[in-house]
């Protein structure tokens, strides 16, 4: 924000709010449209335009008092609000987009302050034969020089004190409205409720109609002008709101009870003909409301634009700086007021009502729908720094964010993609802008966290069958070599991209100080970029311990990201310089205490290769091991690295139980259901002379993996030959289970 607009002094309180926003909503649509709206939807079609507009415009006005008043809001009004929730390149597209439907307001209003002068103008030509051959433009025009001219000769309080000289007479026309009658009226049998033309539907009618409630938010575009904004705009906007509804109500009713149908569709001022010298008061007080709005219009425009440019939203600098620059000595944005006076008189060329009134709704839907959407994910992001005043309640912000996005189509499907393909465009205007802006991030942070957190939970509570026929892989591996050799990352990302989840810690050996907390920060954001560039479902850290057994300790103990316990452990050595089987050995006793699934992966030079065969050797001492062996796999076969992969199964048996081996085999692959063909398993026998170790090396040689199963009897009775002697083979995995997986 600009430093200009924030060194003034405000001076404008609640009731600024509340007349500005008030002589918005009761301006040109009340006058004009509403008889035709009324006139082709009957009373109850009239009335569920005042109920859904107003579903949106309570919503969007409570979705503002809840924000203003958890933060100080300065010049920009819903701009501001909508940056500072969304950051500047969200907040300045819906920002740009704000403005544009202000400026184009402006327009809307003077196009509609000059149908007052049309009774006017038949007078003139009816009684003098004068005709004017610009029409309406005879007035649009020098009024829309006159009212800028007005702001920027004397300012905001210039216009504010016009504006409550005009409401009172826009007050006393409505009394003269109410109070008045017609013959039909008296003669009418009974109330009609539903008795409409019918000629065009609802949500085109209510296109038209909807900027008439638009201008609750008026005055939240005063907000850099205002003593105290948070509460000033809850206090001005609501009341502004439920009183003009209250007015809507009573306006279709009286119309309704007065006029027929046919009259309301063919007399646009319709009102005239019901109310207390209404020939005079309507025009009257018609031209009062529109041009009562067109100053609220005209004074917050250029003050949302101000507040665009002093944060440089623009991508051209100079644009910026001109149109942040206020009047020497005073707040008021002249460069803004010039720039929105050249969009005003543009659309003002255009001189139709309608066509005006459906750009302002979709352009103002979409910013309703943003700012009751920022409220919404405020209340679930659960930051400790929301605390608001006023609290709004989380439906009501739901029904307003989605009501918006449907009630925008449904007005008007071509303007509302127009309208999203300009935002678009802008969007990319702002970013080019901003780029080191960061977005939505913030406030998506709060919700995922919170949902995440929620689903952790949930999953804790209802993980009570540990039965193993709902086994998946949650994955801790722990290196020092994170740097040195991807192996292990990899593997660890093949196993959670899908079925299971995965935590990656790099062990950094030394006690917790600042160099080695540094140390941490630094290798915690290689990881992550690393990370970043295989698109891994990984979760990374980093865990500070003097050594192996306190690691292993530590990491036994933690959490599991996904809501479930951590159930295996993936540990890696090169088989150049096995030093780390050595740690595996000495402390499993203490890797196997809490119950974990044990995998240790030796990488070879060549690494995982071409990624085509996985060999799963089986032998009839570690049977309990095969199932967890083949699971794994499956699901590393299951990763796109691997889709031109196979698996294929030796076991090694003595020829008494090769027939066994073989039956227990093909069940326990036919009931898994698991995509491995019988041709893809050999049964190899193995004599009394014949070494393991060599039948492998000899088969498996050019496998990408080679998976293999080991007892826990084994570690302790030949230590860390287990894991040695197989040189000629590539990349291994050694496997233990710790209860057999059942394979449904």
């Amino acid at each position: 924000m600009s430093s200009s607009l924030e060194k003034s002094k405000p001076g404008l309180g609640v009731t600024a709010v509340f007349f500005t926003a008030i002589s918005t909503i009761l301006g040109a649509i009340m006058f004009l449209r509403f008889g035709w709206a009324v006139g082709q939807l009957g009373f109850l079609g009239g009335l569920a335009i005042i109920v859904v507009g107003h579903i949106i415009t309570i919503s969007t006005a409570m979705a503002i008092a809840e924000i203003a008043t958890n933060q100080k809001v300065e010049g920009g009004g819903e701009y501001f609000i909508i940056s500072r929730s969304f950051g500047l390149n969200i907040g300045g597209t819906i920002g740009v987009a704000l403005f544009l439907s202000q400026a184009v307001s402006v327009a809307f209003y003077i196009i509609a302050f000059a149908q007052a002068f049309e009774p006017l103008f038949t007078f003139f030509m009816a009684k003098f034969g004068w005709f004017f051959p610009y029409g309406s433009r005879t007035v649009t025009l020098p009024t829309v020089i006159f009212l800028v001219w007005i702001i920027l000769k004397q300012g905001a309080d210039i216009g504010l004190k016009m504006l409550y000289v005009v409401v009172a007479i826009l007050f006393i026309s409505l009394l003269l409205f109410f109070i008045g009658g017609t013959e039909y009226g008296q003669e009418l049998p009974h109330f009609p409720l539903s008795h409409g033309l019918n000629q065009v539907g609802f949500f085109q009618v209510f296109a038209v109609c909807f900027p008439g409630f638009t201008g609750m938010t008026a005055g939240v575009g005063l907000s850099g002008d205002l003593k105290n904004p948070s509460k000033d705009i809850p206090l001005g906007t609501m009341a502004a709101t439920l009183v003009g509804m209250v007015i809507y109500i009573g306006i279709v009713w009286k119309l309704a009870a007065t006029a027929s149908p046919q009259s309301l569709v063919d007399n646009q001022l319709i009102m005239s003909d019901i109310a207390v010298l209404g020939w005079i008061v309507i025009p009257f007080g018609l031209a009062a409301a529109t041009f009562s709005s067109a100053i609220g219009s005209v004074i917050v425009a250029p003050r949302t634009l101000q507040a665009l440019g002093g944060d440089k939203i623009f991508p051209v600098q100079l644009f910026n700086r001109y149109i942040s620059k206020n009047k020497q000595g005073t707040k008021e944005p002249v460069n803004a007021t010039l720039v929105t006076s050249i969009i005003a008189v543009g659309f003002v060329l255009v001189n139709d009502v309608d066509a005006v009134a459906e750009v302002i709704s979709i352009f103002f839907m979409i910013t309703y729908g943003a700012l009751c959407a920022i409220s919404f994910f405020e209340h679930f992001a659960a930051d400790p720094s929301y605390r608001p005043s006023f609290r709004s309640r989380w439906y009501m912000s739901l029904i307003g964010a989605l009501g918006c996005f449907i009630l925008m189509f449904q007005m008007n499907p071509l303007y509302s993609i127009v309208g999203l393909i300009a935002l678009a465009g802008i969007f990319f205007m702002v970013g080019f802008a901003s780029k080191d802006q960061k977005g939505m991030t913030a406030i998506f942070q709060g919700v995922i966290s919170q949902l995440s957190r929620q689903l952790q939970v949930f999953l804790q509570k209802v993980d009570k069958d540990q039965s193993q026929n709902k086994w998946r892989p949650s994955v801790v591996c722990v290196t020092e070599d994170s740097f040195d050799r991807f192996a292990a990352f990899d593997l660890l990302r093949w196993l959670s991209r899908k079925y299971g989840f995965g935590t990656f810690i790099h062990h950094i050996k030394g006690t917790v100080n600042k160099e080695t907390v540094d140390e941490s920060n630094d290798v915690l954001n290689r990881l992550i970029k690393i990370a970043g560039t295989t698109k891994s479902n990984i979760y990374l850290d980093t865990l500070i311990s003097p050594d192996f057994k306190s690691t292993v300790s530590q990491v036994l103990q933690l959490p599991g990201i996904s809501g479930k316990e951590n159930n295996m452990l993936l540990f890696e050595y090169a088989k150049t310089s096995p030093q780390v089987v050595e740690d595996i050995v000495n402390e499993f006793d203490l890797i196997k205490a809490t119950g974990f699934d044990v995998c240790v992966l030796a990488s070879s030079i060549r690494s995982f290769g071409y990624k085509r065969n996985i060999h799963i050797w089986i032998s009839d001492s570690d049977f309990e091991n095969a199932n967890l062996m083949i699971l794994l796999g499956y699901i590393i076969l299951g990763h796109p690295e691997w889709k031109k992969g196979t698996i294929k199964i030796f076991t090694i048996s003595a020829k008494a139980d090769v027939s066994t081996q073989r039956n227990n085999l093909f069940e326990l692959i036919q009931s898994g259901r698991l995509p491995i063909s019988k041709n893809n398993i050999e049964f190899v026998v193995q004599d009394a002379i014949s070494d393991s170790k060599a039948i492998m090396t000899k088969r498996s040689k050019d496998a990408d993996l080679t998976v293999l199963g080991f007892r826990t009897d084994s570690i302790k009775t030949h230590g860390k030959e287990v894991f040695t002697g197989y040189d000629g083979l590539g990349d291994m995995l050694f496997v233990n289970t710790d209860n057999l997986k059942i394979i449904k």
